[in-house]
This record gives structure tokens, C-alpha cells and sequence, in this order.
């Protein structure tokens, strides 16, 4: 019983003393677990994955004279680019928001990239 209110205590204090990135990525990981989907950190070239975080960052941003949609999607593991080619917007898709992506994730220079995923938008505050 004393080891099982010790536990408690240390993770109350360690909440109270933790930065508000650290309690968002240990939460991000704890929805990852839950949820069942893939750990961006674990996510090798060329595999075929599904992930759920939050989108850091959305940004339009030409490769080879057409416009493609970029967005940032972390997990509390890492991140992973996301890039929907020929697109200008995604209504939904902008910062903050969760969403659950599938498809292939690729490594160019050094980063991981997914092409076109599919994607599955989570309701605002989730």
C-alpha cells in the first residue's frame, strides 16, 4: 500500500514539475497506445502505417510547379511530414487539429515523409 501512494505522488509531482510540451507528448503517446495505431518513432522506410497525433503545422509549398498541402503531424514519439500533392487546402487540415493518417512513410533526407495518406479528421478538442 506505502509503494502504491509513493507511485502516485511521484507521478503528481512529476505532472506539477514537467514542462506543458512534456505533459503533451506523454499524453499523445498514451492516445497512440490506446487507440492502437503505430509510434511515429518506430516507423521504418517504406512500411505501411497508420498514425494518429496532431498537426504542428500546415503549409503550402510548390515541388516541381505544382502546389502541395505540407503538414507536420507529431505523436509525442516524433514526426512525420505529410505532404497531399496537387492540392492547395484540405478544409480541417490546419494546426491543432487530431488527426488518424494510413499509407506508406518514406525517409528523404533524413525525415519521414507520407505521400497522399488517407486521413480521417478528429473532432475539434479531441
Amino acid at each position: 500500500m506505502k509503494t502504491e501512494r509513493e507511485g502516485l505522488f511521484k507521478r503528481a509531482l512529476n505532472r506539477l514539475t514537467s514542462s506543458s510540451e512534456a505533459l503533451e507528448a506523454e499524453e499523445l503517446q498514451e492516445d497512440v497506445r490506446e487507440s492502437g495505431v503505430d509510434p511515429i518513432r518506430s516507423c521504418a522506410d517504406r512500411q505501411r502505417v497508420k498514425l494518429r497525433g496532431t498537426l504542428r503545422t500546415v503549409t503550402l509549398q510548390p515541388r516541381a510547379g505544382s502546389p502541395a498541402l505540407e503538414a507536420e503531424l507529431y505523436d509525442g514519439s516524433g514526426t512525420v511530414t505529410l505532404v497531399w500533392l496537387g492540392r492547395r487546402r484540405i478544409i480541417g487540415v490546419e494546426p491543432g487539429r487530431g488527426i488518424v493518417v494510413s499509407g506508406r512513410v518514406g525517409i528523404q533526407d533524413d525525415r519521414r515523409v507520407m505521400y497522399n495518406p488517407r486521413y480521417e479528421l478528429k473532432p475539434m478538442g479531441e
